[in-house]
């Protein structure tokens, strides 16, 4: 499993579009998003999310170290995303900066 913080719908949208063009890799069914595993976008306002670390870390401690526990799971690239927010950055029109840390889990 490839699991990233939270991406949602619209960056693993991006992420698999990137794999895809610069990679000639489908990661489809390996990806999983922290964001998209907590939310229903349908039935909830969320935009295009919520906190990556606090979504990273929810899942991460509950339901995947669970599966790794159970065998359901062997190997995990987990990749905290997160975007480094600033009122005034944003409103100056200027990029957000992201950072991702990645750590291989493996049983």
């Amino acid at each position: 499993m490839i699991l990233t913080g939270d991406l949602g719908f619209t960056g693993s949208t991006l992420l698999y579009e990137l794999m895809e063009k610069e990679h000639k890799l489908n990661i489809r069914k390996q990806h999983k998003d922290c964001g998209l595993m907590i939310f229903n976008l349908k039935e909830q306002d969320v935009n295009s999310g919520g906190s990556g670390c606090g979504c990273s870390a929810s899942v991460l401690c509950s339901h995947i170290i669970k599966r790794m526990k159970k065998g359901e799971l062997q190997k995990v690239l987990f990749v905290a995303t997160g975007a480094l927010l600033s009122t005034t950055t944003s409103k100056q029109g200027q990029p957000i900066p992201s950072i991702a840390h990645a750590v291989l889990l493996e049983v």
